[in-house]
């Protein structure tokens, strides 16, 4: 009857034949125990939400990037103006480290908050001119949750608030490859402007083939899609939604108070027209001759 028991010689030279078992100290490599740095990850999170009182436009204006930005995580709206002081702890809640809070104000003034939670810093900007990608009926398209190329004006680097306005703005339209609702491809562009101190947002397609000739040569070009706004800034903040001022706009002017100029314009064209009025009364008047004693009331009286 043959044994049973395998010899251990001879187990271990079936072992090294397989390639298992202990390994030599000639055949460890020493590199392979080094830990080779982490590379770091970008792990950028925004949190979407909007105070009461916003529009329909707004609403959809909304939707529209929370559809550009797969990393995106909307919340409920918030119900008071004067506690922001909640939205970096809200932020955190989510896991988010930054945050779009728009802000509404007697039911046609929108303003945008872009802050980097919960340091700092923050960015006021009014928005202008919004039209959504329902509204334009633009004929681009692009894949829901794709990625897209950041495309900045260079008068970006020329000032200092335009520096930092581009390094936020990198944080939070930057979509990380790795986000969970990411998709690997880029097929867009999201393209910043600065004109007249105002930055004005537009979104493009990126087609490879000219879609008359599909057969043709690849010829890239670009379409818009939609959203597109502008934005004036207004004041940039140390901390998160408040702290020292770094930048203030000398120029930006309030909704409210162009819209008091024109009330105001409107009451001195009325207060004129009656001036007017009075005066043609008041000559009216004077040129008034009295009665003669040949008047026909005073002949046939």
């Amino acid at each position: 009857m043959a044994p049973l028991v395998i010899p251990q010689k001879a187990y271990a030279a079936k072992l090294d034949a397989k390639g298992k078992g202990k390994r030599k100290a000639d055949d460890i490599n020493v590199d392979d125990d080094v830990q080779q740095p982490k590379q770091k990850r970008n792990k950028q999170r925004v949190l979407l939400l909007s105070s009461r009182g916003v529009t329909h436009r707004m609403r959809h204006l909304m939707n529209d990037l929370e559809t550009l930005l797969p990393h995106v995580k909307k919340d409920s709206k918030l119900d008071s103006k004067s506690q922001l002081h909640l939205l970096p702890e809200i932020a955190d809640l989510n896991n988010c480290n930054n945050t779009l809070y728009f802000e509404a104000r007697r039911h046609e003034d929108l303003y945008m908050w872009a802050t980097k939670t919960p340091n700092g810093p923050s960015i006021k900007l009014h928005v202008q001119n919004v039209h959504t990608m329902d509204e334009l009926k633009m004929t681009g398209n692009c894949l829901k949750g794709s990625r897209g190329i950041l495309s900045f004006d260079k008068a970006f680097d020329e000032t200092e608030w335009g520096k930092l306005t581009k390094e936020v703005f990198t944080h939070i339209f930057g979509v990380p490859p790795l986000a969970r609702k990411a998709k690997p491809f880029i097929d867009h562009v999201l393209t910043f402007s600065i004109l007249d101190n105002k930055i004005w947002f537009r979104n493009f397609q990126i087609l490879e083939k000219d879609p008359l000739q599909p057969n043709g040569p690849p010829q890239t070009s670009l379409v818009e899609i939609g959203p597109r706004f502008v934005l004036t800034p207004i004041r940039i903040f140390e901390g998160a939604f408040g702290g020292a001022t770094v930048y203030s706009n000398p120029e930006f002017v309030t909704p409210a108070s162009v819209r008091s100029a024109v009330r105001h314009a409107r009451g001195d064209k009325y207060r004129q027209r009656k001036e007017a009025q009075e005066e043609t009364s008041k000559r009216k008047v004077l040129r008034k001759r009295d009665e003669d004693a040949l008047a026909v009331s005073k002949v046939f009286a």
